[in-house]
């Protein structure tokens, strides 16, 4: 029995049963990454689930190309609406991040 690696909700694509994105993966792989540094990287998978991950992909390359394209316009247009922070607040979060050593 072939198991299903990859789910959809709500228009978009992830891992079956968690919260990581089909597009995080594809976009490591296209990177060349490779599944045991995919698999480092999102330590809520299995190695199992990132190979079933890029084989869905290449088994559905034209058709996720797509999709990642439709996701990329959707993140930009996005941006264009999105309203910028707060100076105040933009300034504490960058604080906090010099705290917890996030920033060099």
């Amino acid at each position: 029995m072939a198991k299903d690696y990859i789910g959809e909700r709500d228009g978009s694509y992830f891992v079956a049963g968690t919260r990581v994105s089909l597009d995080s993966i594809v976009h490591a792989f296209r990177r060349g990454e490779s599944p045991e540094t995919i698999c480092q990287n999102f330590e809520l998978l299995r190695l199992e689930e990132v190979y079933g991950a890029i084989a869905y992909y290449l088994a559905n390359r034209a058709e996720v190309d797509a999709y990642l394209i439709r996701q990329d316009q959707k993140w930009m247009e996005g941006r264009r609406h999105a309203e910028p922070l707060p100076v105040e607040l933009r300034e504490r979060l960058i604080h906090a991040r010099l705290e917890w050593g996030c920033l060099t």
